[in-house]
């Protein structure tokens, strides 16, 4: 009796055990229809990171707000240095949240993941061979501009960030013009961990379908070859599967000509250097956009985000030998590859075909304008064989020079080529070269600013043999390095996402120089007595040409052109290829 009487006194005055900790996110903790600020996220990633070895959070840079851009590293033993990393011959697999804080399905999914795979002992089986890095918001900018309305088209959550950054750039826009500081972090922590795989994830616009998931791949002919193949036979058909079986069935990204996506079928993207997996695909990274249906439920579409990396990771684990491989592959077919391609057009000859569910596309009267209007009739589902346009050609292309020579005078430039892990080196003494040169035959300007910049297209070059005066401290980008392919695509201005697209070289276009036609008359006129070729031009035009012929102003400023008053700058791109042997460079 004694002894049952002390238990109970030893019972009652013993200090009730602690409470099991709470290790819900934000969002499960809400009623399904939120989703964490940005104070929340990297508060819950530090308790991780205070209480598993295993998670790593820090600052990987700063961003256009003031703010840190934070890094999650994810890796069994702790170890959180990229080059380690390598060394051990793990898998990196990068994932990127937040680009646009309006669609923040994958930021409180990646939380949710990084807490399991440290917590669920079969979910750890996957890291170990694997390294996970996350960006929990990478658009901190836009996650602290929150609201309730700027997502007119999307069913939820009930506040959310804005798409624009603190200058109001869509950093979906910037990877390779990296106006942003927020792009210059990335690059620089992109090029250090140098992923196997790149995920960046989205919530869609556009039609109504049935779909809650649907995914953007990097563009497989815009892949190295070998990688395209692997991932179009292996990690694609492994992802898609995975899917279904978790009745949470994927389609390729809804994008369309025509009225519905049945009228004509879907149209693969095209993703250039702006974007992240174009950006990524430079440099020889599998890339996927991940993009949940806005007008699904908040959480059917963070469920679907997080089935999605969980499968990823597992693909990756399960085949991360064969990814290796083609990855190692690519980057030593990448040292020898003799042409570039630097534009592409979709082949609408060509089409695979896809099961797609959709609803039908119907028309009623407008309650607004009284017009015809388009509605998707969720009564009326579909399930139907659909072409799905995905081939693209090149439609420009260049040989690989050994170099590009840049004068230390563009230094935007310059700085850009550092941020991305280009390697430079500098010429020694001043150097003269006999070389061709470009220049800008002619060009287009969108008319209106877009992401910051008035975009050049339609470039026209011509090449000229000239001897040119480079200076000690110019800058030498030899051609064989890794970052190759992305020396070709921002320093060959009839590229779709060049510098010189982009406007960085904008100086050149500009005359420094001209003449007064009353004095020029008199020189014209002695360089027709002087050059008979050049008379025998300008009758030519001035007999095929009627408006030239009753232009004296035309007639003048074709002749200053051909004189040699006419400044050799104008229009002359200063970035060189060269063709030729060693430079003296240190």
């Amino acid at each position: 009796m004694l002894a049952f009487l002390l238990s109970i006194l030893l019972a009652v005055s013993a200090p009730a055990a602690p409470p099991a900790a709470d290790w819900r996110t934000p969002f499960e903790k809400g009623n399904g229809n939120t989703t964490t600020t940005h104070a929340e996220c990297i508060a819950y990633y530090q308790r991780l990171d205070a209480a598993y070895p295993e998670i790593t959070l820090r600052e990987a840079g700063t961003t256009d707000i003031g703010l840190p851009l934070h890094e999650v590293v994810v890796s069994l033993d702790g170890d959180a240095d990229p080059v380690s990393v390598r060394r051990k011959n793990r898998r990196v697999v990068f994932i990127q949240n937040g680009i646009h804080p309006g669609e923040p399905e994958g930021i409180d999914a990646a939380m949710m993941l990084a807490r399991d795979y440290v917590q669920k002992k079969e979910l750890r089986r996957q890291l170990a061979d694997v390294t996970l890095v996350i960006i929990p918001i990478y658009n901190v900018d836009g996650a602290l501009n929150r609201n309730s309305t700027t997502r007119a088209n999307q069913n939820g959550p009930e506040s959310y960030g804005f798409r624009g950054n603190a200058r109001n750039l869509d950093l979906n826009r910037d990877y390779i013009k990296q106006d942003s500081r927020n792009a210059r972090s990335f690059a620089q922590l992109f090029r250090r961990w140098q992923p196997d795989v790149y995920v960046d994830t989205h919530t869609s616009d556009g039609a109504d379908y049935q779909y809650t998931m649907t995914l953007i791949a990097t563009q497989k002919d815009k892949l190295h070859p070998v990688l395209g193949q692997y991932l179009t036979s292996r990690l694609l058909p492994a992802l898609y599967g995975g899917m279904d079986k978790r009745k949470s069935p994927m389609t390729p990204y809804v994008d369309f000509e025509g009225r519905t996506p049945d009228a004509r079928g879907l149209v693969g993207f095209l993703e250039t250097p702006r974007y992240s997996t174009g950006y990524t695909t430079l440099f020889n990274t599998i890339g996927f956009v991940t993009e949940t249906h806005m007008l699904k439920a908040y959480t059917p579409r963070v469920r679907a985000q997080y089935d999605f990396l969980d499968l990823l990771i597992r693909a990756v684990h399960q085949d991360a030998p064969a990814l290796a491989q083609a990855r190692a592959e690519a980057d030593r077919q990448l040292t020898t590859q003799t042409h570039f391609p630097l534009a592409w057009a979709l082949d609408t000859t060509v089409a695979e075909k896809v099961m797609f569910r959709g609803y039908e596309g119907k028309t009623k009267p407008s309650e607004v304008s009284g017009q015809p209007r388009l509605w998707y009739d969720r009564k009326a589902p579909y399930t139907r064989q659909l072409n799905y346009y995905n081939t693209f050609r090149p439609t420009v292309s260049v040989t690989r020079p050994v170099a590009y020579i840049i004068p230390q005078a563009w230094g935007e430039v310059v700085e850009r080529l550092r941020l991305s892990d280009v390697e430079l080196r500098r010429l020694t003494r001043d150097t003269t070269l006999t070389t061709g040169v470009y220049y800008i035959a002619d060009y287009k300007t969108g008319p209106r600013p877009y992401e910051g910049h008035y975009l050049h297209n339609k470039v026209e070059l011509r090449t000229e043999q000239q001897p040119l005066t480079f200076r000690k401290g110019d800058y030498v980008a030899y051609l064989d390095q890794p970052a190759a392919r992305y020396l070709v695509e921002t320093l060959e201005p009839q590229a779709t996402d060049s510098f010189f697209a982009w406007g960085f070289f904008d100086g050149i276009l500009q005359q420094k120089e001209y003449f007064s036609d009353y004095v020029f008359e008199d020189v014209a006129a002695e360089l027709l007595k002087r050059d008979p070729a050049l008379k025998q031009r300008v009758d030519k035009l001035r007999a095929a040409n009627p408006a030239f012929a009753t232009s004296g102003a035309a007639q003048l400023d074709f002749m200053y052109r051909q004189s040699p008053n006419y400044e050799k700058s104008h229009l002359r791109y200063p970035v060189v290829r060269w063709q030729g042997g060693a430079l003296p460079t240190e």
